[in-house]
């Protein structure tokens, strides 16, 4: 994706950046607003939204749109995969390194294939985590 002219960076964007950052998971827009509260009490939702969509136009964060009804937000913006759980909704990246992956090929031969111009792709891979399979009796 194309990263947008960054705009100044405010000091509640700043905190907004540095709270994603510091989760170290995919954290929601909420959550992201629950902690920056306590250094910022009196902002509102509204404005962590539109400045999580300024870091995510600027190409500082990625927005992830799994399936879910909150929108998460990932401070690596390298290209990554992710593996969701499909009970608990939690967010982390899989573990595969993509210049060894076949999707670079799937890709190009796509291309081939269709008048479409390929410029990327996103995949998710679901499951259940860890804490949701020992609460099924899975593991």
């Amino acid at each position: 994706m194309k990263q947008q002219p960054a705009s100044r960076m405010t000091r509640q964007r700043e905190v907004i950046l540095k709270e994603v950052r510091d989760s170290g998971s995919h954290p929601t827009a909420d959550e992201i607003y629950e902690r920056v509260r306590k250094k910022i009490p009196r902002i509102s939702l509204g404005t962590v939204y539109r400045n999580l969509e300024l870091l995510a136009s600027s190409g500082l964060i990625s927005r992830l749109e799994p399936e879910h009804t909150q929108m998460r937000f990932d401070w690596k913006t390298s290209d990554h995969y992710h593996i969701t759980c499909i009970r608990c909704g939690t967010v982390e990246d899989a573990d595969i390194k993509t210049s060894d992956n076949p999707f670079e090929h799937l890709e190009h031969a796509l291309g081939n294939l269709t008048k479409y111009g390929i410029f990327g792709h996103k995949l998710e891979f679901v499951g259940l985590c860890k804490k949701c399979r020992s609460e099924e009796g899975d593991i």
